[in-house]
C-alpha cells in the first residue's frame, strides 16, 4: 500500500492498493475511487464499539474499501482546512487524539473512544470526556486542524496548551487540565479559564486552529435570514 497526501492548507489522501488490500473509514467519507474496489458497509466490531465511536465524534457505520487487484485507489479529503497525519499504530504504540480527528485506517487498527481521567479534564479540556483512541496494528489518516506542530516531552517535561489546541498525543503522556493563575489573568488575560497540562514522555501533536475558533470567524460574515 502507498499513499499521497496532496492539497495544501485543504489537504487529500490518495490511497494506492495492492490486491485484497483495505481501508476503512466512516460512511460519507469517501471522495472517489477507481472502479475495481469493493465497499461494504457495516458497524465494525458490533453495536456497542459502533455506539462508541459515535460519542468520540464518528459514525455508527463504518464503510470498509478493499481493492480487488493491484493499483487500485481511493481518495478521502478532509472536511475542513488543515492538515492529514499518518499515525503507525502496533502493539505498544498508541495514541489519543481530538474527537472527530479519524479519516481512516487499514483493516488491522481499532478506533474505540476514550475517557479522559480527570473529571476536569473532560468538563474544560475543550473536547469533552470522550477523545478517540487508535489502537491495534496499522496506518491511521488523521484530520487535524490548522497547521500542526510535533514536539517530544522527555519524562516529567511538560507543556501547557491553550484549551482545544491538542491534536494528538502518545498513550503515554498524562493529560490533564489546570485552572489559569492569577486574578489578572483570569480577568484580562484573554485566554479562558483553564489550560491544558500534557506531561512526558512521549510525543504530542499540537494545531492552531480549532474547528469552534473557525466557524467563529466565519458565522459573522454568513448571510442572515433578512438579508
Amino acid at each position: 500500500m502507498q499513499y499521497n497526501i496532496f492539497g495544501g492548507n485543504l489537504p487529500a489522501v490518495t490511497i494506492t492498493f495492492n490486491a485484497g488490500e483495505s481501508i476503512f473509514t466512516q460512511s460519507g467519507g469517501l471522495s472517489w475511487m477507481t472502479q475495481n474496489i469493493e465497499m461494504q458497509t457495516n458497524m465494525r466490531g458490533g453495536f456497542m464499539k459502533g455506539l462508541g465511536r459515535m460519542f468520540a465524534g464518528e459514525s455508527l457505520f463504518m464503510a470498509t474499501y478493499t481493492a480487488l487487484c493491484d493499483g487500485e485507489e481511493i481518495t478521502l479529503g478532509a472536511s475542513l482546512p488543515g492538515t492529514i497525519r499518518v499515525f503507525e499504530i502496533s502493539p505498544g504504540k498508541e495514541y489519543i487524539a481530538q474527537k472527530q480527528a479519524f479519516l481512516c485506517a487499514t483493516s488491522g487498527v481499532e478506533l474505540s473512544a476514550c475517557l479522559t481521567k480527570r473529571l476536569g479534564s473532560g468538563l474544560f479540556g475543550g473536547e469533552g470526556f470522550i477523545l478517540q483512541k487508535f489502537a491495534g496494528q496499522g496506518l491511521v489518516f488523521a484530520e487535524l486542524d490548522g497547521t500542526v506542530v510535533e514536539y517530544e516531552l522527555k519524562a516529567g517535561q511538560i507543556m501547557k496548551v491553550d484549551t482545544g489546541n491538542v491534536a494528538a498525543f502518545e498513550s503515554t503522556v498524562s493529560y490533564s487540565v489546570e485552572m489559569v493563575k492569577g486574578f489578572k489573568n483570569i480577568l484580562f488575560g484573554g485566554e479562558g479559564l483553564f489550560l491544558t497540562t500534557l506531561q512526558g514522555p512521549g510525543k504530542i501533536w499540537l494545531q492552531t486552529m480549532t474547528a469552534s475558533d473557525l466557524a467563529s470567524r466565519v458565522i459573522p460574515f454568513m448571510p442572515s435570514p433578512s438579508n
